[in-house]
C-alpha cells in the first residue's frame, strides 16, 4: 500500500510515522508547501503544554490524560528528547478543587489540590483570582514542539520507504479510482493508495466545500516575555475571567515565557502574516499587567499570532473521509491537536490502512464524518 500525507505539522509528521509503522505499507509520502517540518505549521513552536485537565469535561480529561504517555512513546521510538514532565497549575474557585482533583484522579492523573495560603507562598510572584484554590497535576509536561518536528522529520527521513517532498503546494485532492490523488500547484499530480490530509489552518482550501463550510479559522495572539522562571508548571486559570495562561520552558531551554489567554482568540476571515495588531498586543499586556506583579512591557521580546480551525458548531477538531475512505482529512484541530497529536495520529493510520481504529477519546474522531466522494461538490 502506498500513502501520501498532506501537512508537515504535527499530525501530518506522527501520521506518517504511524503509516510507516503498519504492517503492508510499502511507500509513505509526506507533502507540504515549504521546509519539512514546516516552519508555517501552527505546532511549530517552541512550547506545548501536555495536561489532562479539560474543566467540565471529565471524559476529555480522561482521553487527555494518556496524552502523557503518548508522548513518551514518541520520544522511545524516535531516539530523542523533547517531552519534558513540568507539571501543570490550574487556578479556580477554591470551592471546586475537590471535585476536580477527584476527576483528575480519576482519569489517573498524579495530582494534588492547594489552597489559597499554598498559592500565595510557593508562586508569590503570581496575582491569582480572589478566593482561588488549584489543582496541580504532576504528570503534566512541556514538549519543546519546534525541536520535536525537527527530531520525527530527521526520522522519517531515514526510513527506506519514505519520500519527502518540500516545496511542493498541494491545490487539490480528489478520489481517484479506489484511491486519491494530488494536484500540486504546477499542476503535474501525484497517485497513491490512500491519501491523508493534515494540512492544519490550510486544509479548508484541499476539503469538500461541505466540510470546508463546518470550519471557522481562529487568531490566536501570544507574547514572549522575559524573564522568566525557568522550571516552572505551566499556570491557567488566570486573570479576571480565569481564562489568562503562562507556559514556562524547562530549566535548561532558553525559550521564554509564553503568555496569551482566551480573550485574544477571535475568528478570522483569512491567513495573514503573523505579526500581532498594536490593539492585541496592548490587551495582553494589560492582562498580565494584573496578573504578574512587576510586569514589565518592556520584557516583552516578541509577540506572534497562530493560525488553527475548529469545527463550527462543537468547536472541537474534525475528522472526515471521502470516497470510501481512499482520503482521510483531519480537517480542523480545534486550537488543542498538539498534545493529543500522537493518539490522532495513531487513529488516522489506522483507518488509512483499513485497520480497527485505536479509540483517541475525542468524539470528532473516534466518529468521524463519511462524504460519498471527494473532490469538488
Amino acid at each position: 500500500m502506498r500513502i501520501t500525507v498532506v501537512g508537515g505539522g504535527v499530525v501530518g509528521l506522527l501520521t506518517a510515522v504511524e503509516c510507516v509503522r503498519a504492517p503492508g505499507v510499502t511507500r509513505v509520502e509526506l507533502v507540504d508547501a515549504g521546509p519539512i517540518p514546516s516552519p508555517m505549521a501552527t505546532s511549530n513552536d517552541r512550547l506545548r503544554v501536555v495536561r489532562a485537565l479539560h474543566r467540565g469535561e471529565p471524559a476529555l480529561t480522561s482521553a487527555a490524560a494518556r496524552a502523557h504517555a503518548g508522548w513518551l512513546e514518541v520520544e522511545s521510538l524516535i531516539g530523542s528528547r523533547f517531552y519534558h514532565p513540568s507539571g501543570a497549575l490550574t487556578a479556580m474557585p477554591d470551592q471546586n478543587v475537590a471535585a476536580t482533583l477527584a476527576v483528575l484522579t480519576a482519569a489517573g492523573a498524579r495530582a494534588w489540590g492547594l489552597s489559597q495560603i499554598d498559592l500565595a507562598g510557593r508562586y508569590p510572584w503570581i496575582r491569582f483570582p480572589p478566593g482561588s484554590g488549584a489543582v496541580l497535576e504532576a504528570t503534566a509536561g512541556v514538549v519543546l514542539a519546534d525541536q520535536a518536528l525537527v527530531a520525527v522529520a530527521r526520522w522519517l527521513g531515514s526510513q527506506p520507504q519514505v519520500r519527502l517532498h518540500p516545496h511542493q503546494q498541494v491545490v487539490e485532492v480528489t478520489q481517484h479510482d479506489q484511491g486519491g490523488m494530488i494536484r500540486f500547484a504546477d499542476s503535474t499530480t501525484r497517485t497513491a493508495d490512500r491519501v491523508v490530509v493534515a494540512a492544519g489552518p490550510w486544509s479548508r482550501e484541499l476539503v469538500p466545500a461541505a466540510v470546508a463550510s463546518d470550519l471557522t479559522l481562529y487568531r490566536q495572539s501570544v507574547l514572549s516575555y522575559r524573564p522568566q522562571s525557568a522550571g516552572m508548571p505551566a499556570v491557567l486559570g488566570l486573570g479576571p475571567a480565569g481564562d489568562a495562561w503562562l507556559m514556562s520552558a524547562p530549566a535548561h531551554s532558553d525559550a521564554s515565557l509564553r503568555l496569551s489567554a482566551a480573550s485574544a482568540c477571535r475568528p478570522a476571515a483569512a491567513m495573514t502574516d503573523p505579526v500581532t495588531p498594536d490593539r492585541w498586543r496592548e490587551h495582553l499586556i494589560s492582562v498580565f499587567t494584573g496578573v504578574l506583579p512587576g510586569f514589565d512591557p518592556a520584557a516583552v521580546v516578541n509577540c506572534f499570532d497562530g493560525f488553527y480551525l475548529s469545527e463550527r458548531t462543537r468547536g472541537g477538531p474534525l475528522l472526515a473521509s471521502y470516497g470510501a475512505g481512499a482520503v482521510w482529512a483531519y480537517a480542523a484541530c480545534g486550537g488543542m491537536s498538539f498534545k493529543f497529536a500522537p493518539q490522532i495520529a495513531r487513529a488516522i493510520a489506522d483507518r488509512a490502512v483499513g485497520a480497527t481504529p485505536r479509540p483517541t477519546g475525542l468524539d470528532s474522531v473516534d466518529r468521524p464524518r463519511f462524504l460519498a466522494a471527494a473532490g469538488k461538490e
